[in-house]
């Protein structure tokens, strides 16, 4: 009896039910640039990827501007709202909103116009002196 209890919690079970579980973590690929970054399922990809200085286009952050429309290659996702701001046609065609979309699993994600913060230039005109 003393094994299979021993068993249990090698399997990663919890240690006392009073400490809550971490939420669980899944890696996300952004294409074409190859850039990573890691979503926990209580967080939603737009606000993982501005974690990790990754700037998806958005706007209201609710479902309804389209603006951080993206295509989803692989992975699957919930939805923090009933119906986002997508036709049957377009979820159907792999599109999906990760303004209100959080990670189930691994993904890999489409979105071109991602910017990485940590890799812009300073604007023109930025104080930069030359000459």
């Amino acid at each position: 009896m003393d094994h299979a209890h021993d068993a249990a919690e090698d399997s990663g079970a919890p240690s006392s039910p009073a400490s809550p579980a971490a939420p669980a973590v899944h890696a996300v690929e952004l294409h074409p640039q190859g850039w990573r970054f890691d979503a926990p399922e209580n967080e939603t990809l737009l606000l993982a990827a501005l974690d990790h200085g990754l700037r998806l286009p958005h706007s209201c952050r609710n479902g309804t501007c389209r603006a951080c429309i993206a295509k989803l290659v692989s992975g699957r996702i919930d939805y923090r709202i009933e119906w986002p701001g997508l036709s049957r046609e377009e979820k159907d065609e792999g599109w999906i909103l990760p303004c209100v979309a959080c990670a189930r699993s691994d993904l890999v994600l489409d979105q071109p116009q991602t910017i990485n913060l940590f890799d812009v230039p300073p604007p023109p005109g930025s104080g930069v002196k030359s000459g």
